[in-house]
Parts: C-alpha cells; sequence; structure tokens
C-alpha cells in the first residue's frame, strides 16, 4: 500500500500577475495561532490591527476579506511577521483557502482580481 503525499501550495504560487516591482505586497503582522498556508485569505483583526484568516462569522474584523499570505507560516504562540498581497494582483482562484464570494468582493476592492 502507498502513501499518495500532496504537496502544498508553496509562496506565491497562487500569483497570476502582480504590479510593477512588489508593489502588490506588504510586510504584515499575523496573529498568533494555527499555521497558515500560502494563499489563505486574510482578515484584518480591528482592536489588535494584526492578521488573521478570514472568518465570515467573526465580529472582530476578521469577517471581511483584505488580503491574501503570500507564504504559508508556521504555528506559532507570538506574533508572526509574514508578507501579504494586498492590491494590484491577479490570482488563481484554485489555489486560495478560505475564499468565498463576499471575500471575493471584498479583495476586488482592493484591485485584486480572481481568475
Amino acid at each position: 500500500m502507498s502513501t499518495i503525499l500532496q504537496e502544498p501550495v508553496h509562496a506565491g504560487e497562487f500569483l497570476l500577475s502582480e504590479g510593477a516591482g512588489k508593489i502588490s505586497r506588504e510586510a504584515i503582522n499575523v496573529a498568533a495561532g494555527s499555521g497558515l498556508v500560502a494563499g489563505q485569505v486574510l482578515g484584518l483583526v480591528t482592536a489588535s490591527g494584526e492578521f488573521t484568516a478570514y472568518d465570515p462569522a467573526a465580529e472582530d474584523g476578521s469577517e471581511k476579506a483584505v488580503c491574501i499570505l503570500y507564504a504559508s507560516l508556521g504555528e506559532s504562540d507570538t506574533v508572526r511577521r509574514g508578507r501579504a498581497v494586498v492590491r494590484l494582483a491577479e490570482v488563481h482562484e484554485a489555489l486560495l483557502t478560505g475564499l468565498d464570494a463576499d471575500a471575493e468582493q471584498a479583495l476586488a476592492a482592493h484591485f485584486i482580481i480572481l481568475r
């Protein structure tokens, strides 16, 4: 019996195109917690100013999608530094995690377009 391994989404693999230079990306603070994969849709926790996985059921600010995590981050008990695609990009919809119709509309407001 063989084990089938699936390779995770690599850093930036979801990007189809982005603005010149690195205008599409920003350094961000990601809230402590479980690991997040490249392509995770993120929301911003209003009280802390830290990013976390987009959660449409939340009531802390993270219920609104604002960007996409560029590279995976491991689990951590402290705030982590990461990179996110925050504007001016085309992304591969099938490689995103946590996406729904509301997130798609919210990302479009930041000129992040799903293909």
